[in-house]
């Protein structure tokens, strides 16, 4: 099977394309932004950039989009690309260019200009069934969008609806990677009451859902709850990580105003998953947050020999 992945680079993507490389008889494209011509991939992926191939992009012109999903001639597409994952308060035009449009382009370069595409799956957002914010409102749009092309055309495209995702890599300013920062640095941790429940999900599981939905049988249009159906509150989180990192500090529940409209619980439907895909996540929250843990305290294990040489040189 060959399969054009978009948004590779990203953080799932990050875990999602050595999975994908892994696989038996697996071809892999990653479809890149023109820029990225001239800027080095992530770290995970370095090591590996002789066993995939990549096609350039901008998913906001059709013309493009068109050429590199000729280009690389595809089985299967896995669509991660999108704006305002980690800023989803962006302004509308640029949400809608890059997830509406952009998905839309891809869609049609898929199935009325490439007739080898067997499935394409769209990464979907929990925040979708609440709408707070642009990033979420553009990625409900684009799905309606989807289901309407999977219903009229028989197309078939499904969602991945990835929970509360988290792991290596995670931008800073999102919740996990935020609190783990104040934690080793010993520092407390203004947030809001934290009464907010979320299904929390280690990366390397998403990308592992993620694959499973390659090839399943699925009819056009269904969406797979990538999560682990079960859920923790961030306040619980923070405590979490506070009590596993164990250098001071706490979190500080209710220094932080909540966001008008969150939605108090957001929850996988493992039980659903397990039968549409035959998969489950693997790693408990607190196995998770160790594992995180490790990884950010071995970074910084290895910076402190470079910080000793140049006090040494000062």
């Amino acid at each position: 099977m060959h399969v054009l992945v978009t948004g590779g680079t990203g953080f799932i993507g990050r875990f999602l394309v050595p999975q994908l490389l892994k696989r038996p008889e697996t071809a892999v494209t990653l479809l890149l932004r023109e820029n990225y011509r001239e800027q080095p991939l992530p770290p995970p992926l370095r090591p590996l950039r002789t066993q995939f191939n990549v096609v350039y992009a901008d998913l906001r012109s059709f013309k493009l989009t068109a050429q590199s999903v000729r280009d690389a001639a595809p089985e299967a597409v896995i669509h991660l690309a999108a704006a305002g994952t980690t800023e989803p308060f962006l302004p509308a035009t640029t949400a809608i260019h890059h997830n509406l449009t952009g998905t839309l382009n891809l869609i049609h370069a898929c199935f009325e200009k490439q007739h080898k595409v067997t499935q394409l799956i769209v990464a979907r957002t929990p925040g979708e069934l609440s709408g707070i914010n642009t990033y979420a409102a553009s990625k409900a749009a684009t799905w309606e969008f989807c289901r309407m092309y999977a219903r009229t055309r028989d197309w078939p495209i499904h969602g991945g609806m990835v929970f509360q995702a988290y792991g290596p890599g995670q931008p800073q300013q999102t919740f996990i990677p935020a609190a783990l920062q104040a934690a080793l640095a010993g520092e407390n941790f203004p947030m809001t009451t934290g009464t907010q429940k979320r299904d929390w999900i280690y990366a390397e599981d998403v990308a592992a859902g993620l694959l499973a939905m390659l090839g399943a049988a699925l009819s056009p249009a269904t969406t797979v709850d990538i999560g682990t159906g079960i859920t923790t509150s961030l306040i619980d989180v923070a405590h979490l990580i506070y009590k596993i990192v164990n250098r001071g500090g706490q979190p500080l529940p209710g220094a932080l105003p909540s966001r008008p409209g969150d939605a108090p619980t957001q929850t996988a439907n493992a039980a659903e998953t397990g039968t549409l895909i035959n998969w489950h996540a693997n790693t408990a929250l607190p196995d998770g947050l160790r594992q995180l843990c490790h990884h950010l305290k071995s970074q910084e294990d290895s910076l402190l020999p470079r910080i000793e040489i140049r006090n040494s040189r000062d």
